[in-house]
């Protein structure tokens, strides 16, 4: 898989997005659902990536800078056809890469509670990010998994 920044103007970057946004919504509680559209991609303090395995349009994946040493992974999605051959592991090995690069020393992240959402639970478990309280704004939610990474070790 090639990762590159990502266009947020790409029909298929766009389209493989919408599906994301819509999927987890409806795939969680309403009001818990935390993915980010396509302006919130755009913001400033967001690196956005997507991967690709030849003209296909595999992954998303992004960093949201939280402060000067703490990020946050957003945006992570494998399209369904392409799961379980090791881009979402990719992406995510990119996007610590890319925060110990930035000197952060923290990554968390968000995700559902809910069983669509445990192959991403044992994804992130498996790159040695553990349960943590809300962060950054979130609350604690019942629908919400919170995790974390220390960079520093």
């Amino acid at each position: 898989m090639q990762i590159r920044p990502g266009d947020t103007f790409d029909p298929r970057v766009i389209a493989l997005l919408d599906h994301h946004v819509t999927a987890a919504r409806a795939q969680t509680a309403p009001g818990s659902a935390h993915a980010l559209d396509l302006a919130g991609l755009r913001a400033r303090d967001i690196a956005f990536w997507t991967g690709w395995d030849g003209e296909t349009l595999v992954a998303t994946g992004a960093l949201k800078t939280l402060s000067p040493r703490h990020g946050e992974v957003k945006s992570m999605h494998t399209l369904q056809t392409a799961r379980r051959r090791g881009y979402g592991g990719q992406m995510l090995r990119h996007i610590i890469a890319q925060a110990r690069a930035r000197g952060l020393q923290r990554l968390s992240l968000e995700t559902g509670s809910w069983d669509y959402f445990k192959p991403a639970h044992a994804l992130y478990q498996a790159h040695g990010f553990v349960p943590c309280g809300p962060f950054e704004g979130y609350a604690e939610d019942p629908n919400s998994l919170f995790l974390k990474l220390d960079l520093r070790g």
